[in-house]
C-alpha cells in the first residue's frame, strides 16, 4: 500500500514538474523584435548594415544563445544624421513593440532620440555615438558598445605631452558630439600642462570657402599642431582644403581622431589625392586583439560584401567588428532575461494617451514593462566576442579600451606604437605590457616627408610684434636704459637678450615698451602680473627669478647670478701694541699654552730616569720643564733625549710646532702690512638683532624678502632710489637720519662698490638668485632662449658682454681688507689630537714598562709581611720611579751575586767559580777565606 502512495505521489510530482517547465518555456516568445537606426546609403552605413545582418543571422542559427527565439530586424534609415528627422525614424522604429535598438551613429542623433529611449523603457545601444556626455545619468537607456571619446582624447594628450608640446589648435564640427570631445582633450591636456591655445569650430554643413576661413585663422595661430575632430563625411574636406593652403608642409603636426582610420580601413586604397592630402597625419585606430574569433571574421568579410562593392570598397574596421558584437552582447543579454522567468509586455505610456487622435499616431509608442531588467542585463554580459572581452566596468564603459597609434605614408599607413589606459604609449602590445615606465614609440614620418619632430609652433603670422616689456628705473643704468627721446634701449640685460634671440633658428618679431614713470624704480612683480594679464608677451631686463614670480610666469636660464648682500660703512683699524695677539683667538692661545707644558712634562716623564739633563732638585726639574717646553718654539732647546718614546713625542710636537707658527707669521704679515677695515656691522644675522633702520632700493623684492622670510619689521625699512641716495644714508648712519645697512642684489652692489670705496659687502648673500627673461606660462620661447643663454656660456659671448658693461672696478686693488679672521682652534685641532694621542700612546706603554720592572726588582721586598700596606707600596713605587735607571741595574747586579753566594753557603757546594776563578773554602763559620790557588785571598761573610 506504501508503494502504491509513493508511485502516486512521484507522478503528481512529474506532471506538476511538467506543467510548471511548460508554463517557463511559455515566457520565451518566438521572436523578439529589434531595431537598427543608421544611414545605410554611407560606406560606414553599409559596412555597419553587413556586420549587423551577419550577427543577426549567426545568433539565429545558433540555438545555445537564445534557443527557439529569433532576432527580427528591423532597419531604419537615418537621414544623415540629421537629429529632427531622426525623431521620425526611431518613433517608426519603436511603434513595432522592439526590445531594443541598436545605433544611432552619430552622437547628434543619439542626443535627441535618448530622449524617446527614456521615456519608453528602450535600450539605445551605439557603437559609434563616442560622445563622453552621452554616458552621464541624464541617459540611463544610453548603452555605448564601444570606447569613449573620452579614452581617444586621452591618447591624443599622451601624444602631444610624449612630443614636449604644449599648445594645440582644435579644428571640429561645431555639433554635440564635436563640442564634448574637444572639451574632454581640454581636460586631458591639462593634466599634463598643456592645452588648447585656439579653438576653431567648423559648422556641420560647412562649405569648402568656410573651411577656408577657418583654416587661414589656423595658420595665422602660433601653434603648429592642430588636432582634428569630424567625421568620415565632414573630414576629409578639412585635410584637402590644407592641402591647398600649403598646411600639410614641414613643420606642421596634423592629429586626426579616429575617424580618419576609419576611412583608411573602410575604402582602402583612396585615391591618390586623398593620400597625398593626409601624407604625414597621426591618427589612433581602436585596438583589437588577434583572436581565433576574429581571424574567422576576417576570413568571411569578403564574402559577406560581395555584391557591395558597387559605390566603391568596403574594408574591415572597428565599426564592424562592434556591430557585430553589439547583436550577441544583446542576444546575451536577452538570453539572460528570459532566464530569469521575465516576459516582454509593453504598456501604454499614460503621457502620451493624451496625444491620442493626433496626426502623429503618437498613441501607436508604448512602454517596455520590462526595460530595466533588459538594462541591467546588458550591463552583465561577459563575454569573448571578436572584438576580445566584451565587458562593462562598474563607470558602465567597456573594460581595457585602447589604441594603435598610425602614421600616414605613401600610399597605406603603418602603426608607430599602441596606447591603453593601465600603459599609455608604447611600441608593445596592451596585452603584454602592464606598465607606463617605457614610453615609446617608432619614429615617425611628419608632413613634408620629414623624420625630424616639428617644434609645433611659429611666431603668428598675423603682422603683430612681440610686446616686451622693459623696467626703466632711475639707478644702475648699466644693465638697463632707455636713450632719452627715442625707443632705443640699452645695457647689459638688452644686448644678452638682443643675442640670445640672434641664436635663435628663426625670427622674432618684437618691440621693446618701457615700464615705469621714469621718476621712481618700478616693481617687477607688477611687470610679470601684466605679462598674466595679456598686456605685454615678455619682459627683458634686470628681473629676479624667485619663488613668488615663477608662479606668475615662465623664465629663461639665468644669465645673471645674484643674490641679497648686506653692504655697510667700514672704517680704518689701527695697528694697536698688543697687535702680535691678533693672530689667534684666546681659545687658541689657551690650548695652545696648554699644549706646550704638557708636551714638556711628558718628556720630562719618559726621559727623567734614563736622562741625566732632566734630573736635579725639584726647582731645577720645573725650570727644566718650562724651558724644554717653551724652548720648542723656536726650535732652540738645548736638552738632548734618549730614551725612544721620548724623541717620537718630540717629533710629532716639532711637526705642529711647525705648522703653528707658521701660520702665526702669516697670518701677522697680514695683520702689519694689509690696510684693516671693520664695520659694527657682522651681516644680515646682526641687522636682525640691532633693531637699526635698513636701507633697500625701492622697488626691490628684497623688501617682501626682509619683511616676509628674515621677519624684520616693515617700520625699519627705507626706501632708496638711487645709488646716491643709498650712499648719503650709509653715510648719515642710523643716528642721524640714515640706515645701518644697504640690502641689495649683489649684481648691483658690484656697480654701487666700484667707485665707493667706504663701503662693503660684510657677511655672507643670503638669498640664491638669479636674473632671467619673463615669458607667459608654457612658452615655447622661454625654452628657446635658455639653450640660446647656454649657447652664449658656452662660446664666451655672455662673458664678452659682462665685460664689457660691468667690468668690475672695486676697490680691492687698494689692498683693504675687512675684519682679518683669526685663526681659530677648530682650524688645527686634528694636530693637537694627533700630538695628545701620541702623548697618551707614550705614557701608557712606559707606565707597562715601569710597572714590569717594578715588579721584577721588588719581589722580595713584597714578600716580606711589613711592607703589605697599600701606602708603603705606593710611596716605594714612587720611589723606584724616581730613580736613575742605572742605578737600578747595578743594584740588579748586586743582588744577583749576593743570591748566588747564598745559595752556594746553603747548599754546602765544593767551590763557586767567580769572575777571577776565585775559590770559596767550604767552613763552619761564618767567615772565611778565597783563594784563587795563590797567595791572594778575600775575606767572605756569609749573610
Amino acid at each position: 500500500m506504501v508503494k502504491i502512495w509513493l508511485l502516486a505521489l512521484m507522478i503528481l510530482y512529474n506532471g506538476f514538474s511538467s506543467t510548471e517547465a511548460g508554463i517557463h518555456n511559455s515566457t520565451r516568445p518566438a521572436v523578439v523584435n529589434i531595431g537598427a537606426l543608421f544611414s545605410f546609403n554611407t560606406s560606414v552605413g553599409r559596412i555597419i548594415k553587413i556586420a549587423i545582418e551577419a550577427a543577426v543571422k549567426d545568433v539565429n542559427s545558433d540555438p545555445n544563445i537564445l534557443g527557439e527565439t529569433k532576432l527580427k530586424l528591423s532597419l531604419q534609415e537615418d537621414s544623415k544624421y540629421r537629429g529632427f528627422l531622426s525623431i521620425a525614424e526611431v518613433l517608426q522604429v519603436m511603434s513595432s513593440d522592439t526590445v531594443a535598438i541598436i545605433g544611432p551613429h552619430s552622437s547628434v542623433t543619439a542626443h535627441v532620440i535618448t530622449h524617446i529611449a527614456n521615456e519608453l523603457q528602450v535600450p539605445l545601444l551605439s557603437f559609434s555615438a563616442l560622445d563622453p556626455t552621452l554616458s552621464s545619468l541624464q541617459f540611463p537607456f544610453f548603452i555605448r558598445t564601444c570606447h569613449s571619446d573620452l579614452f581617444q582624447m586621452a591618447a591624443i594628450a599622451d601624444l602631444v605631452d610624449y612630443y614636449g608640446w604644449k599648445e594645440v589648435i582644435a579644428v571640429y564640427i561645431d555639433d554635440d558630439n564635436g563640442r564634448n570631445g574637444i572639451t574632454a582633450l581640454s581636460d586631458k591636456l591639462a593634466k599634463r600642462r598643456c592645452r588648447i591655445s585656439f579653438k576653431a569650430p567648423v559648422s556641420p554643413e560647412a562649405t569648402t570657402e568656410e573651411i577656408t576661413n577657418v583654416l587661414v585663422q589656423v595658420a595665422l595661430a602660433e601653434s603648429r599642431v592642430i588636432v582634428v575632430h569630424a567625421n568620415t563625411l565632414w573630414g576629409p574636406k578639412v585635410f584637402s582644403v590644407a592641402k591647398n593652403l600649403g598646411m600639410m608642409t614641414t613643420g606642421y603636426v596634423w592629429i586626426a581622431t579616429a575617424f580618419l582610420s576609419a576611412i583608411l580601413d573602410i575604402s582602402s586604397p583612396l585615391s591618390s589625392d586623398s593620400m597625398d592630402a593626409i601624407q604625414g597625419v597621426l591618427t589612433p585606430r581602436v585596438y583589437i586583439p588577434d583572436s581565433e574569433l576574429k581571424r574567422r571574421f576576417v576570413s568571411r568579410w569578403k564574402n559577406l560584401t560581395y555584391g557591395n562593392t558597387a559605390n566603391g570598397p568596403l574594408g574591415l574596421s572597428f565599426l564592424s567588428f562592434y556591430a557585430y558584437d553589439t547583436v550577441y552582447a544583446l542576444a546575451h543579454a536577452l538570453d539572460a532575461f528570459f532566464k530569469q522567468g521575465n516576459q516582454i509586455t509593453f504598456s501604454n505610456d499614460p503621457k502620451l494617451s493624451v496625444l491620442k487622435g493626433d496626426n502623429l499616431h503618437l498613441d501607436a509608442l508604448n512602454i517596455f514593462d520590462q526595460g530595466n531588467s533588459l538594462l541591467r542585463n546588458i550591463y552583465e554580459v561577459n563575454m569573448t566576442g571578436v572584438t576580445g572581452l566584451f565587458k562593462y566596468a562598474p563607470d558602465k564603459n567597456l573594460v581595457n579600451p585602447a589604441y594603435e597609434i598610425i602614421n600616414v605614408i605613401g600610399t597605406g599607413s603603418r602603426r608607430i606604437g599602441y596606447w591603453s589606459n593601465h600603459s599609455g604609449l608604447s611600441v608593445v602590445s596592451p596585452e603584454a605590457n602592464d606598465s607606463r615606465e617605457s614610453q615609446k614609440l617608432f619614429p615617425v614620418i611628419w608632413p613634408g616627408d620629414t623624420v625630424q619632430k616639428p617644434r609645433g609652433w611659429v611666431f603668428p603670422n598675423n603682422g603683430r610684434l612681440l610686446r616686451i616689456g622693459v623696467p626703466i628705473g632711475v639707478s644702475y643704468r648699466e644693465f638697463v636704459w632707455q636713450v632719452p627721446g627715442t625707443n632705443t634701449f640699452q645695457g647689459f640685460c638688452i644686448d644678452v637678450f638682443l643675442s640670445a634671440v640672434n641664436l635663435l633658428p628663426y625670427a622674432v618679431p618684437y618691440k621693446f615698451i618701457p615700464y615705469g614713470d621714469g621718476i621712481n624704480n618700478p616693481s617687477n612683480t607688477e611687470l610679470l602680473r601684466s605679462i598674466t594679464a595679456g598686456e605685454f608677451d615678455g619682459a627683458v631686463g634686470d628681473i629676479a627669478i624667485t619663488t613668488t614670480r615663477t608662479k606668475l610666469v615662465d623664465f629663461t636660464q639665468p644669465y645673471v647670478e645674484s643674490g641679497l648682500v648686506v653692504v655697510a660703512p667700514v672704517g680704518k683699524t689701527e695697528t694697536s701694541a698688543l697687535a702680535f695677539l691678533a693672530p689667534f683667538t684666546p681659545r687658541m692661545w689657551f690650548v695652545t699654552a696648554v699644549f706646550f707644558i704638557i708636551v714638556g712634562t711628558v718628556v720630562w716623564i719618559l726621559e727623567h730616569r734614563v736622562n741625566d739633563e732632566f734630573r736635579g732638585p725639584p726647582k731645577k726639574q720645573v725650570v727644566t720643564i718650562l724651558w724644554f717646553s717653551f724652548s720648542t718654539m723656536f726650535f732652540s732647546h738645548r736638552e738632548n733625549t734618549v730614551s725612544t718614546l721620548g724623541r717620537c713625542v718630540l717629533l710629532i710636537w716639532l711637526f705642529v710646532v711647525l705648522i703653528i707658527t707658521s701660520s702665526y707669521t702669516a697670518s701677522l704679515t697680514s695683520i702689519l702690512t694689509v690696510q684693516q677695515l671693520s664695520s659694527p656691522i657682522k651681516g644680515i644675522e646682526s641687522l636682525v638683532i640691532s633693531k637699526e633702520p635698513i636701507g633697500y632700493t625701492q622697488g626691490s623684492f628684497s623688501r617682501s624678502y626682509l619683511i616676509q622670510e628674515i621677519g624684520i619689521d616693515e617700520s625699519r625699512l627705507v626706501p632708496l632710489k638711487t645709488a646716491e641716495e643709498a650712499a648719503r644714508a650709509l653715510e648719515k648712519g642710523p643716528h642721524n637720519g640714515g640706515v645701518a645697512a644697504y640690502v641689495e642684489e649683489r649684481a648691483y652692489i658690484e656697480i654701487f662698490l666700484s667707485s665707493r670705496c667706504e663701503f662693503t659687502v660684510v657677511g655672507q648673500a643670503f638669498t640664491r638668485n638669479g636674473w632671467g627673461f619673463a615669458f607667459p606660462r608654457d612658452s615655447p620661447l622661454a625654452v628657446d632662449l635658455s639653450t640660446a643663454i647656454l649657447q652664449m656660456v658656452d662660446n664666451g659671448d655672455l662673458q664678452r658682454i659682462h665685460d664689457k658693461w660691468l667690468l668690475s672696478r672695486a676697490c680691492l686693488s687698494q689692498g683693504a681688507k675687512l675684519e682679518v679672521e683669526k685663526l681659530k682652534l677648530k682650524s688645527f685641532w686634528g694636530l693637537y689630537a694627533i700630538c695628545g694621542s701620541a702623548c697618551l700612546l707614550a705614557l701608557f706603554i712606559f707606565l707597562i714598562q715601569i710597572i714590569r720592572q717594578y715588579n721584577k726588582n721588588h719581589s722580595e721586598e713584597l714578600d716580606s709581611t711589613d711592607q703589605n700596606s697599600g701606602s708603603s707600596c705606593l710611596r716605594r713605587f714612587f720611589a723606584f720611579v724616581d730613580k736613575k735607571e742605572e742605578t737600578l741595574q747595578n743594584r740588579l747586579k748586586r743582588r744577583k751575586m749576593e743570591r748566588i753566594s747564598y745559595r752556594s753557603s746553603e747548599g754546602g757546594s765544593s767551590s763557586i767559580i767567580f769572575n777571577k776563578e776565585y775559590v770559596v773554602q767550604p767552613s763552619s763559620c761564618t767567615t772565611g777565606s778565597v783563594s784563587n790557588g795563590g797567595s791572594e785571598q778575600v775575606s767572605i761573610k756569609v749573610v
